[in-house]
């Protein structure tokens, strides 16, 4: 490591101003302060001083993602090989390759077109590459089907990463997460990629695995079955597991629990806002169970979907949710709530997850007011009884 510290040290003067390589300073800052923690502090202000910046907090981010998105290119090759009929005779590598294949090209596509525009805008502005693309690359691929179209992708991407990031000011100013508009979009602009029956199981045959599935197969989610008021051939440990077919990352209730211990035991995750997310999902859908609203029970809305996956690593984006302890519970509570309510009110939303987050996102700062404005007035109430 001290090797690579002094590398980066020896080039430097390349990438200073009037160096040679003085267009790519951002560029180099990015990856300077990726691999090691700056030596600079702040001079002005009020300021913690420790060990730990955005791009560690990125990091940890994205190695608590990892057990679920390992699981989901497992489980995108074993719904591959039970459609193909295959599945007995296959090896679990063969299965997990199989996923690989199938999911690297997006992380890839997500990765390059984001990092690239937000190069393209670091260049522009003068500025270093911010850090938070590091998790939104990831998530994209997670929160999507594995047949998305990659061009599709890119141009969801892009749109989000200028229109949902960059235009209001980059990292930390965005009101909307990125990768939720990034769906969003596929959502509204290519709903056939997003949605119905055919998107949900890989079929072609990949660096020779798997098989060349029929055009016409298709296969529902759980919760599209559920909305078609067609039985669910799966069981509670099928869904818990996260042996469904579904967004590629949002299916392993157990794997996401890992990535939950791992961004709990680290204080990176507000365990308030995932308490309230759950709070307010399990009291609706006890509500809607109660009142045979819904054919499901209270505790699959919760394992189903990518209620699980929104709670711990979506509502839990520290930029687009509350920010105040309070206003932590209370933004939790209604996106819980209001993800059953759009899946059960709404069939032609049977995720409901992606729309509740997006429009919490845009509440979170009138939520923080309304709490600041109440432990104002309660503190003028305070000081005025007493003078008295």
């Amino acid at each position: 490591m001290r090797e690579l510290k002094d590398y980066m040290d020896k080039i430097r003067p390349l990438f200073d101003k009037g160096g040679k390589l003085h267009a790519f300073r951002s560029l180099y800052d990015g990856m300077e302060t990726f691999l090691f923690v700056p030596n600079t502090t702040p001079k002005t202000g009020v300021h913690i001083h420790d060990a730990i910046d955005s791009k560690r907090i990125m990091s940890i981010v994205v190695i608590s993602l990892l057990p679920a998105l390992l699981f989901g290119m497992y489980n995108t090759g074993y719904q591959h090989y039970l459609a193909a009929g295959q599945l007995d005779g296959s090896s679990f590598l063969d299965l997990f390759l199989y996923g690989l294949f199938a999911v690297m090209p997006k992380i890839l596509v997500s990765y390059i077109v984001g990092l690239g525009i937000e190069f393209a805008w670091a260049q522009m502005k003068g500025e270093e590459i911010q850090e938070g693309y590091l998790v939104s690359g990831i998530l994209i691929p997670m929160i999507i089907p594995v047949t998305c179209p990659l061009w599709a992708l890119a141009v969801a991407v892009a749109f989000a990463v200028i229109f949902a990031k960059e235009i209001f000011g980059g990292t930390g100013m965005n009101i909307f997460n990125v990768a939720l508009v990034t769906r969003a979009f596929l959502f509204f602009s290519y709903p056939s990629v997003m949605s119905g029956d055919g998107v949900w199981i890989a079929r072609d045959y990949l660096l020779g695995f798997g098989y060349d599935l029929p055009d016409s197969f298709t296969q529902a989610t759980p919760l599209a079955m559920a909305a078609q008021g067609t039985d669910i051939p799966y069981s509670i440990s099928d869904m818990v597991l996260g042996f469904i077919p579904g967004s590629i990352g949002e299916t392993s209730v157990v794997a996401i629990a890992l990535g939950a211990v791992i961004l709990l035991w680290t204080g990176i995750a507000s365990w308030k806002t995932m308490a309230g997310v759950f709070a307010g999902g399990i009291l609706t859908a006890m509500v809607f169970s109660a009142t045979g609203s819904t054919p499901l029970a209270w505790y699959e809305h919760i394992i189903l979907g990518g209620f699980c996956f929104g709670a711990v690593f979506m509502a839990t984006d520290p930029v687009t949710s509350a920010r105040t302890e309070t206003g932590k519970y209370i933004f939790g509570f209604l996106v819980g709530a209001v993800a059953i309510v759009i899946r059960v009110m709404n069939p032609g939303y049977p995720e409901g997850m992606m729309l509740a987050i997006l429009l919490m996102n845009m509440f979170a700062p009138t939520i923080d007011y309304c709490v600041v404005s109440r432990n104002i007035s309660k503190r003028k109430k305070r000081l005025t009884e007493n003078k008295e």
